[in-house]
């Protein structure tokens, strides 16, 4: 299986333990390919590079650091870095130092990393490992799990227009449980500081938020101690309100 073409990104940055895990694990059952950005890009999104021109070095055997996003990293690996290559038979995001849950995939870099390969017809997961503030991060049963699901997704493919976003609680899982998105609380504004020149600054985030009580939904699994795997889609039409829209005065 050495022949399978893996290509791995993230949004923490080239020197991540977490990527570091997820090559180690997937090695065991493809060549992996490492194209990640050149520093943190956390809450980025699915943002791609336009108007400024995008740069990668070589750091070595089939790793590249590229000066842009985790989009830009899919991007460019497969229309650039690996155009003489091929294409990978797999993308995989991660492992993030930290949970993707819910309504915050919208922000994930990780997750749009993979949006990003699944755009492509690609087959693509992202997997995020909880982390504690006061804990040493351990990313082993993530890298275990990766090299499993990607081995389910190598013999059994993916559905079309799917990627699959994972997420690996702290302690040692329980199980595994397929989940959907769950839904945060916030509690909304900002934090505002004052600086040394007496200019007003703010930090958005900042403010603990809660989650509904849904026990299928992603954060319940991880809660109970199990990893999370949800399927996502592409298409984010809201099927059910068409008809009604369709009611509506919208004649010009």
């Amino acid at each position: 299986m050495q022949s399978v073409s893996i290509l791995i990104t993230n949004d923490d940055g080239y020197g991540a333990e977490g990527l570091k895990a997820l090559e180690e694990s997937l090695a065991e059952i493809g060549t992996v390919w490492v194209i990640a950005p050149d520093r943190e890009q956390s809450g980025q999104g699915h943002a791609l590079t336009l108007n400024d021109p995008l740069r990668f070095h070589k750091r070595g055997p089939r790793h590249f650091v590229v000066q842009g996003t985790p989009t830009d990293c899919v991007y460019l690996g497969i229309h650039a870095i690996l155009k003489a290559e091929g294409r990978p038979r797999l993308v995989v995001s991660g492992i993030n130092r930290g949970y993707n849950l819910g309504d915050d995939i919208t922000y994930s870099g990780t997750v749009s990393a993979a949006f990003e390969a699944t755009l492509m017809s690609l087959p693509a997961f992202a997997i995020s490992q909880e982390i504690r503030a006061d804990s040493p991060v351990d990313f082993g049963a993530a890298g275990r799990f990766a090299r499993v699901l990607a081995r389910e997704i190598l013999e059994r493919g993916m559905p079309a227009d799917t990627l699959f976003n994972v997420n690996v609680p702290r302690r040692p899982p329980r199980g595994v449980r397929v989940t959907h998105q769950g839904r945060r609380i916030y509690p909304g504004g900002v934090i505002e500081r004052i600086d040394p020149k007496g200019r007003t600054y703010y930090w958005i985030g900042a403010q603990s938020a809660d989650w509904e009580d849904d026990p299928k939904s992603d954060f319940a699994a991880l809660g109970d101690g199990f990893v999370s795997v949800t399927p996502l889609h592409l298409d984010l039409t809201n099927y059910k309100v068409m008809d009604q829209l369709r009611r509506w005065n919208l004649e010009l």
